[in-house]
């Protein structure tokens, strides 16, 4: 059995604040390549980047000493963007308040990452699945799987190249029933499934899970069910050889490292362009860049348009009514004329979009301890497992507004199953707990 490296405290931090300075790094590059998409880079201005930035790094400490936990891998991702937006904030040539909104970036971190990172007290577990009835229900998954993917055919299924997506995806329109299907199980029903099977050793089942979330992307067509798959494989890989805190942070330092050297290269004509490029624009722009500058770019239409009071929630929205009557992605990809949607994350969707910069951090926390409650629920069980099943969610809440994230996407279903998991299903010699 390959027991994981496990990390030191100054290990973790030096891998911590080499991350933060490879991401930055690789925003100097993006603005280089990008400034179509208003991301520029002036020296004058480079020395407050780097000091906004450095400040904000030295919450990175919380990462080298918490525990791992749900928390710890959303927080870490969360950070990251932060981080990012304080950079091109910097040098944001969009007009509107950028000391208001850069203090309430990194005030809105600091209370997300809190509660997020350090309340992890087990709840006691009133009720337990048997192992027998854990297998009865990602049998029922894997079934469920089929029969979403099933109907999702009867309405769409075109392979596409990545880049050519947004022709054809714009035109899609699923029942609402099958979005929310579709959601849930390709984002959270099919990780949670991987992770039993592949931490119980059943590989070919895994495997099964694996290609089922793979012929969600001709349906869907979006880049998470296409690269969600791969991106569990890498994770499972790396967290059997290395501890699950050093496997998120090396989740983003390895892939945005490659990125910036796969660019150089290029640049010095080392290599063909188009594969570094192609490379560059899909992780270091779409997957790590795009996140942080969506905080930009709402900044900055909120700054002259009425707030959303939280009405993109559609509950709300009948109740309340609401400003925009298209979904705000929609109305963000119109106004900036970018293609695609801009969705964007909890800071920017919940905080900047419904209340405004200065009570930003207000719902950043609220959001903080409805994670730090994920924690409790899921205190016991394996950090592998978590990570695993957990791993495509993380993504989801760098690019989704965090209500729609734990209804639509399954993260609130997630939380659940876990609380309702076994502790021992996982050890060599368990049994069925409930005879």
């Amino acid at each position: 059995m390959i027991i994981p490296y496990e990390l030191g405290v100054w290990q973790r931090a030096i891998l911590l604040y080499a991350c933060s300075t490879i991401c930055c790094i690789s925003l100097f590059c993006v603005a280089a390549r990008y400034p179509a998409f208003h991301i520029t880079n002036h020296p004058i201005w480079l020395f407050r980047a780097a000091l906004a930035t450095l400040a904000f790094a030295s919450l990175s400490w919380l990462f080298a000493i918490a525990r791992f936990s749900f928390g710890y891998l959303i927080g870490f991702y969360l950070y990251v963007m932060v981080l990012g937006y304080l950079w091109l904030n910097s040098f944001s040539p969009l007009p509107y308040n950028h000391a208001l909104t850069g203090a309430s970036a990194a005030a809105s971190a600091a209370s997300f990452l809190l509660p997020a990172l350090f309340i992890c007290a087990p709840l006691r577990q009133m009720c337990a699945l048997s192992i027998r009835s854990v297998d009865r229900l990602l049998t029922a998954i894997l079934v469920a799987a089929i029969a979403t993917i099933a109907a999702g055919v009867s309405y769409n299924f075109k392979f596409v190249e990545i880049g050519n997506i947004y022709q054809f995806r714009g035109a899609l329109a699923f029942p609402t029933a099958l979005n929310y299907a579709m959601g849930i199980v390709g984002t959270a029903l099919l990780p949670f499934a991987y992770a039993c099977f592949a931490l119980r050793g059943s590989f070919w089942r895994a495997g099964l899970v694996i290609v089922l979330m793979l012929l969600l992307y001709p349906i869907t067509l979006t880049k998470m069910t296409l690269f969600g798959p791969i991106w569990l494989v890498v994770l499972t890989i790396a967290s059997r050889l290395i501890e699950s805190r050093a496997t998120v942070i090396l989740s983003l330092l390895v892939p945005i490292s490659v990125g910036v050297l796969f660019l150089a290269l290029g640049d010095r004509g080392l290599q063909a362009l188009d594969a570094p490029s192609a490379y560059f624009g899909l992780v270091n722009f779409r997957m790590a860049a795009i996140p942080s500058l969506a905080m930009d770019y709402y900044n900055f239409f909120f700054a002259t348009h009425e707030l959303t009071n939280f009405c993109q929630i559609r509950l709300l929205s009948a109740l309340i009514g609401c400003p925009y009557q298209e979904a705000l992605g929609t109305v963000m990809n119109k106004f900036f004329g970018f293609g695609g949607y801009f969705n964007a994350s909890l800071f920017a969707t919940e905080g900047i979009a419904s209340v405004g910069p200065t009570f930003a951090p207000l719902t950043a926390l609220a959001c903080g301890l409805f994670i730090a409650i994920g924690n409790r629920l899921a205190a016991g069980l394996p950090d592998r497992f978590i990570l695993l099943s957990s791993g495509v969610l993380a993504q989801a809440f760098l690019n989704i507004p965090f209500t729609t994230t734990l209804l639509s996407q399954g993260a609130g279903f997630m939380i659940l199953l876990w609380y309702l998991m076994p502790r021992k299903m996982f050890e060599p010699d368990s049994k069925d707990l409930c005879q």
